[in-house]
């Protein structure tokens, strides 16, 4: 494993400081105890995320938002995995389970997934899992997810957003400022239109559960818009 290396600042346009600023405070403040918040969902989790890792290709792999290091289990072996962060708290932990799982291909960094320090065309798989509901600009996050992929290559996602249901839409849209205050993730993301707003084409969107609210998502670049 590589040694931590802080992000630098990328090219314009650049993120609200002030909203990426209080994301990385909620998420900082969870981070001692966040594996013990998720242990009930991370039962559900598992099979999803080993399915998901099932279908990276490529020689090299990003993962954004690598949180504590839930992912780790499932890294190709044969690959070499660059993993960023926003948060130092989470970063540390993601630190200590790659150290426990011996892995040696593996690159961690602290990142804003809105602002990635990484050339275009860098990388043939970007994975994120439950990322994108708390970026707080997510379709300037999805602009960089496609501007560091090489053309070909996929985008590869767990999410949770909005439901299509109005019912239960609404009723999302109602709690969320609470939700989101309590734990950095905002559960009403329009995460299907924020992919084409980026730009990007949407190959997949799989149900998992809860009416479509947990989705698998497969995504490239628009041949037409690059």
């Amino acid at each position: 494993m590589k040694t931590l290396a802080e992000t630098p600042a990328a090219t314009s346009p650049a993120p609200d400081p002030k909203a990426t600023a209080l994301t990385r405070a909620r998420y900082q403040r969870v981070a001692p105890f966040y594996d013990l918040m998720e242990i009930l969902p991370e039962r559900r989790y598992i099979p999803w995320r080993k399915r998901l890792w099932s279908m990276v290709r490529g020689a090299e792999i990003l993962e954004v938002g690598v949180g504590t290091g839930k992912n780790m289990p499932h890294y190709p072996e044969d690959a070499r995995v660059t993993a960023v962060d926003l948060t130092p708290g989470m970063l540390e932990r993601a630190q200590r389970k790659a150290r426990q799982l011996n892995l040696n291909n593996v690159e961690l960094r602290l990142g804003d997934a809105q602002q990635l320090d990484f050339p275009g065309e860098s990388f043939d798989t970007v994975v994120s899992t439950f990322v994108f509901c708390s970026v707080p600009d997510p379709v300037l996050g999805f602009r960089e997810l496609k501007r560091v992929l090489k053309p070909g290559g996929r985008i590869l996602m767990l999410e949770h957003m909005r439901s299509e249901n109005p019912f239960l839409g609404a009723i999302m849209d109602l709690l969320n400022p609470l939700v989101v205050r309590m734990t950095g993730a905002n559960i009403n993301r329009r995460t299907l239109e924020n992919i084409r707003l980026a730009g990007l084409k949407l190959e997949k969107a799989e149900d998992l559960a809860l009416g479509g609210i947990f989705k698998l998502l497969v995504i490239k670049k628009d041949d037409i818009n690059g």
